[in-house]
């Protein structure tokens, strides 16, 4: 009976495992769009003027934002 028991406790520690990690993985994904969202957010704000200051056209802001909110 403690072989089942113990075998019980060993498959609930990998499934809370397994949806730890799938948790963790959803809350980085929102955590960089989050990220994305308010770095397009900014980028948006500023003029042309300010974008050509910077080397970037407002094509590219999607892009240049996306590759903020992956690198951290």
């Amino acid at each position: 009976m403690a072989y089942i028991s113990n075998i019980a406790d060993q498959t609930q520690s990998v499934l809370g495992g397994r949806v730890s990690a799938i948790l963790y993985q959803i809350d980085a994904r929102f955590a960089r769009r989050r990220l994305f969202r308010a770095t397009l957010g900014e980028l948006s704000m500023l003029s042309d003027r300010d974008l050509a200051d910077l080397g970037l056209e407002r094509s590219s802001l999607r892009r240049v934002a996306w590759q903020a909110a992956c690198e951290g």
